[in-house]
């Protein structure tokens, strides 16, 4: 993997915590947090990433705590570029949460997605349904707000027309789609590999930014993500969500969470671009970029559907907010659009939260997940690190 400015563009002002995977006699997985560029392993303190974000005074503690240093982001960024198992490395920065996802936030995004329902997972028919639905529908429909009188008036008149689909209800209508996207323990981080069923042959990245929620509900920051996507699968059926969605490599966040403070703010969130690069093997290259300005749920509309009276996540949740990158340009076939092939380096990237590089493999090829949230545990009951962390009570 190439070597890229992969850390915040204000790195010595920017307040990051993340987990790194440490070699060495007793290797485990550490919390660490990142002050001017220097990580430090604050695990002994807070033995997960939950217990970190449940923290009240998370903020200030992350701003003093005293750790072992593990040296500079850079070098962590360095070693998990170069999968050099030798050295501390980066892994997703979430352990016990739930991660959750959110579909069809953009409506730029909806179109592809009734492409994907109307082809039935043939590739080869997207060209043509695009023109037909544009026709049908338009294709801005960017104005139109979830939920309101405006949207139930258009969704009466699709469905006198006969277009109406499951994707323009959660599109337009009250109710966001947000499913389980992965198991706690089993998403991917900075410089791992990715993985695609090898069932699938028409398939997509979705960049993407990911909200970091404890477990009151409250957001405490946010991070990069690749919701990778089966296109062929999905489209045959909804009901093989599961398995469009949630395989070895199938969920990647990093590289690090960027904890909320004064300079960057839900609001910056709000604002940012989010670019994605796709290098092949082959020399394909794809860029594009989405705006999060564009988004038709407010990330906190999205958060109280996820988290309220009605549900509860005692080890917080991740949540990814959504994609309007649906990539179209044709890769191979004519009229087939994109999809991705093995050795793809997908690149996610936003100022702010800096940039999560994976490279692309099958999911049977990638490293099998077998570090789950029993591993966790015993692994850090060999440490002794229960014995010195403190107790955190829940609220």
């Amino acid at each position: 993997m190439r070597a890229i400015n992969s850390l915040p563009s204000d790195l010595d002002q920017a307040l990051l915590v993340g987990r790194v995977w440490r070699p060495g006699p007793h290797a485990g997985p550490c919390t660490v947090i990142v002050r001017g560029g220097e990580a430090y392993d604050i695990t002994g303190q807070a033995p997960t990433m939950a217990d970190l974000l449940d923290r009240e005074d998370c903020l200030a503690f992350v701003r003093h705590a005293q750790g072992a240093s593990l040296g500079t982001a850079s070098a962590l960024i360095d070693a998990s570029l170069a999968r050099d198992d030798t050295r501390p490395t980066l892994r997703a920065p979430a352990d016990l949460q739930a991660v959750k996802a959110s579909g069809v936030t953009f409506m730029v995004s909806l179109l592809e997605r009734l492409i994907e329902e109307r082809a039935g997972g043939d590739a080869q028919r997207a060209a043509e349904i695009r023109v037909r639905l544009q026709e049908a529908i338009g294709s801005d429909l960017s104005a139109l707000r979830p939920g309101s009188e405006e949207a139930a008036r258009l969704k009466a008149e699709l469905q006198r027309r006969g277009e109406w689909s499951q994707y323009l209800e959660v599109a337009i209508g009250p109710d966001a789609e947000v499913f389980s996207k992965a198991l706690p323990m089993s998403s991917v981080g900075f410089g791992q590999h990715i993985g695609l069923h090898p069932t699938s042959q028409w398939n997509n990245p979705e960049p993407e930014i990911v909200l970091a929620v404890n477990s009151r509900g409250e957001v405490r920051g946010a991070a990069l993500g690749n919701d990778v996507n089966l296109r062929d699968i999905e489209g045959r059926s909804a009901l093989l969500l599961s398995r469009a969605k949630d395989n070895n490599g199938s969920s990647a966040i990093g590289p690090f969470i960027r904890l909320f403070d004064e300079r960057f703010t839900l609001d910056t969130v709000r604002q940012a671009e989010v670019e994605l690069l796709i290098e092949g093997e082959d020399g394909f290259r794809l860029h594009g970029v989405s705006p999060m300005s564009q988004i038709s749920r407010d990330p906190l509309d999205l958060v109280s559907q996820v988290y309220g009276d009605h549900h509860q996540y005692p080890d917080g949740f991740m949540l990814f907010l959504g994609t309007m990158f649906s990539p179209i340009e044709d890769r191979g076939t004519p009229g087939a659009g994109f999809t991705h092939h093995i050795g793809d380096i997908v690149t996610i990237s936003t100022p702010s939260l800096g940039a999560l590089v994976n490279r692309v493999e099958m999911s049977t090829q990638i490293p099998r997940w077998t570090f789950g949230v029993r591993a966790l545990y015993q692994n850090l009951m060999e440490r002794e690190v229960f014995m010195k962390a403190a107790p955190i009570h829940p609220q």
